[in-house]
């Protein structure tokens, strides 16, 4: 399995005017194809005030906006990550619906809420708890697993 990060802090406001006017800007058309390409999504948000990222929702406007749909069809999975106890599993709970409601084909089980993400990743990013490694490797195998199943490679889900 190959992953491949993709930034957000790239994606200007949603402006449905300029998109009429200029079509898509490339940091968003970029995001668009990665996405159209990809086999499946793992989706990453923290939590504010009880929701997810308002730029990842931006994100998600950029992206679903004719004439493709990217999302549709695309197998993805959520996860939460915040510095809190809770692991931003509210913010998952509204995510999942929005995404479902674009066409996307989104595994509800198993949860992954990475609370306590200060002493769990290191400055760079990185995952350094253990145990949190080992839930998101079962995540990851349970998202290929949806993958095969929707392609219809196999009758039986992870």
């Amino acid at each position: 399995m190959r992953v491949t990060l993709a930034a957000l802090r790239d994606i200007p406001l949603y402006d449905e005017d300029r998109r009429l006017a200029e079509g898509f800007p490339p940091p968003v058309a970029a995001l668009r194809e990665a996405i159209r390409k990809a086999d499946a999504l793992l989706l990453a948000t923290p939590e504010y005030n009880y929701s997810f990222s308002g730029v990842l929702k931006n994100a998600i406007d950029w992206v679903s906006r004719p004439p493709e749909q990217p999302f549709l069809g695309k197998p993805l999975a959520v996860i939460g990550v915040s510095p809190g106890i809770t692991g931003a599993i509210r913010a998952q709970w509204q995510l999942r619906p929005v995404l479902a409601g674009l066409g996307a084909q989104v595994l509800f089980r198993p949860e992954l809420a990475i609370g306590g993400a200060r002493e769990k990743f290191d400055a760079d990013g990185g995952l350094r708890d253990g145990e949190t490694r080992e839930r998101l490797a079962k995540l990851l195998e349970a998202l290929a697993a949806w993958v095969r199943l929707l392609r219809g490679e196999t009758t039986k889900p992870a």
